[in-house]
C-alpha cells in the first residue's frame, strides 16, 4: 500500500512483499470502552511507505501496518499489488478515528481517501473494523504517536 506519490523512477517496479517491519503495539479503544489490542508493523521510511502491505497474501486479525505522515495531510491511498483487501483506518491529529474505507478491493489502483487531513493512516485486515465495531470517533493509541511527537518538537528546538 502506498500514498499515491509513487517511487520518482517511472521503471522502478515493485515486484515482491517487503520483509516484516518493526513493531510496535496499538490499541483501539471504542467509544463503550472495549479496547482493541494489535501488534503492527511501522512504515517509516519513503520506500517502506511505498511497498506497504503488497504481495503480501495474509494480515493477521491483530496485526496490520501504520504509516505516520511528517505533518497533517490528506492520505491517498491505493491497492496497488496488494493482494488481500484491507480495512483502511485514518487518524486525526487528536488520535481520534476521522474515516475508514472498509473492504478494499485487492489490486485496484482507484484513490483511496482520508477526505482530510490525517497524522496517520491504519491498514487492518479486511473487514476486521465491522467485526469488532470499530467506528469513527474511536481513539486509536500507540507509543509510536509519543516517538513522532518527541521527535517533531526535538527537530523544531534543533532549528
Amino acid at each position: 500500500m502506498s500514498r499515491e506519490v509513487v517511487a520518482e523512477n517511472p521503471d522502478h517496479v515493485i515486484n515482491k512483499a517487503q520483509a516484516e517491519l518493526a513493531k510496535e503495539p496499538l490499541t483501539i479503544s471504542s467509544k463503550d470502552g472495549r479496547k482493541h489490542s494489535f501488534i503492527i508493523e511501522v512504515a517509516k521510511t519513503p520506500k517502506e511507505q511505498e511497498v506497504g502491505e503488497m504481495f503480501r497474501t495474509s494480515i493477521p486479525e491483530n496485526g496490520g501496518m501504520l504509516f505516520m505522515w511528517p505533518a497533517p495531510q490528506r492520505s491517498m491511498m491505493w491497492m496497488k499489488n496488494t493482494l488481500v483487501s484491507l480495512d483502511m483506518v485514518f487518524i486525526g491529529v487528536d488520535h481520534h478515528i476521522q474515516a475508514i474505507a472498509e473492504n478494499t478491493v485487492p489490486y485496484s489502483l482507484a484513490p483511496v481517501s482520508s477526505l482530510g487531513p490525517v497524522i496517520a493512516t491504519l491498514e487492518l485486515k479486511g473487514g476486521i473494523t465491522e467485526k469488532l465495531g470499530i467506528k469513527v470517533g474511536d481513539v486509536v493509541d500507540s507509543a509510536i504517536f509519543d516517538n513522532s511527537i518527541s521527535n517533531e518538537k526535538k527537530s523544531v528546538q534543533n532549528q
